[in-house]
């Protein structure tokens, strides 16, 4: 029998350092105020994003410009997944059967509650880079 995988864990933080994580941050980045958090989170918000803002360098060097375009970006993918849900069922019924638009709809639901997180994830992380902190809950 094989071992369980372990679980994914965010970087441990260096000692001394106040950074708390609020529930719902991105396990991909540091804790505010932890060491080279700012490159983490510019590291998975440029994966958040269409593949040409790599271009940019103003983006890397402005991480919370970085985070503004990602926030925009989620928003718009929400937008469309919900669009695309509004209309799926009349855009198949003449080439599809019930079965296959079922399961385009499902398949657009669960997007949209993936995004739905991502927006929430991606908000934090704009919010911290723009200065707050988050404390540890008793």
């Amino acid at each position: 029998m094989f071992p369980a995988p372990k679980p994914k864990r965010r970087p441990e933080p260096a000692v001394g350092y106040d950074g708390v994580a609020p529930p719902g941050w991105p396990r991909e980045v540091r804790p505010p105020g932890a060491p080279d958090w700012e490159a983490t989170a510019a590291s998975w918000l440029l994966d958040l994003c269409p593949p040409d803002y790599r271009r940019f360098p103003g983006l890397r060097r402005h991480v919370v410009v970085l985070a503004r375009f990602a926030v925009l970006h989620v928003e718009a993918q929400q937008l469309a997944t919900r669009r695309g849900l509004s209309d799926i069922r009349g855009d198949l019924r003449d080439v599809a059967t019930e079965a296959v638009v079922r399961a385009a709809v499902q398949t657009f639901q669960l997007e949209d509650a993936r995004l739905m997180g991502v927006r929430r994830e991606v908000g934090l992380v704009e919010d911290a880079l723009r200065g707050r902190r988050y404390r540890e809950r008793m």
